[in-house]
C-alpha cells in the first residue's frame, strides 16, 4: 500500500479548529472591511456590505472545509447553504447589536460602537463557530472518526466463570 493511501487527514481538536476558524475567519473577515470601503466608493455601503458578505462567506466556507475542520476538500453545497445561514444570523446579531445602541444611547461615540460591534461579532462568531463544527461540517468529522476506530480492530476476550454443581459445596468452602 502507497503512502499516499495510508494517510488520512485527520480533524483537528477543538483548540486547533477554533485557532483555525478565527485565523481562517478573521482574515477573511479583515479583507472584506477593506472591500466594503473600497467598494462602497462606488455603489450605495448596503449593497456593497451585502456583495462582500457574500463573497467571503463563500470564501470562508471553503477555507473551512479545507483547513479549519480538516476536510480537507471543497464544500458541498449544502454546507455552503448552512455556512451562509449561520453568517445570516451572526449578521443578524451584529445589526440588531448596533440597532439596540441605538435606541439605548442618543449619540454613541465610535468607541462604544466599536466595544458593541466586535462584542456583537465576537459571541456571533463563538455561535457560528460551535454551528460549523457541530452540525455543517460535522459529518465530515464523524466519518474520520469512524474510519480510524475501524482502521484498529479490538480483540476481546471472554472468561467465563463455572458454577460448582453442588450449590451445597459452595456453602461448606465457607
Amino acid at each position: 500500500m502507497g503512502a499516499a493511501q495510508g494517510q488520512r487527514q485527520v480533524a483537528p481538536g477543538a483548540f486547533g479548529a477554533f485557532a483555525r476558524f478565527v485565523f481562517c475567519g478573521g482574515g477573511v473577515g479583515l479583507a472584506s472591511s477593506f472591500a466594503v470601503a473600497a467598494l462602497a466608493s462606488w455603489i450605495p455601503w448596503g449593497l456593497a456590505n451585502a456583495l462582500i458578505t457574500a463573497v467571503s462567506t463563500l470564501l470562508a466556507t471553503e477555507l473551512h472545509a479545507r483547513f479549519t475542520f480538516g476536510a480537507g476538500g471543497h464544500a458541498t453545497w449544502r454546507q455552503h447553504v448552512q455556512s451562509a445561514g449561520s453568517a445570516a444570523a451572526a449578521f443578524a446579531v451584529t445589526c440588531v447589536s448596533m440597532l439596540v445602541l441605538q435606541q439605548l444611547v442618543a449619540a454613541p461615540g465610535a468607541l462604544l460602537e466599536q466595544v458593541v460591534y466586535l462584542s456583537a461579532s465576537a459571541l456571533a462568531g463563538v455561535a457560528r463557530f460551535a454551528v460549523l463544527r457541530l452540525v455543517v461540517f460535522a459529518r465530515n468529522r464523524s466519518q474520520t472518526a469512524a474510519t480510524v476506530r475501524t482502521a484498529r480492530p479490538v480483540h476481546v476476550t471472554v472468561t467465563h466463570a463455572t458454577a460448582p454443581a453442588d450449590p451445597a459445596a459452595l456453602h461448606r468452602a465457607c
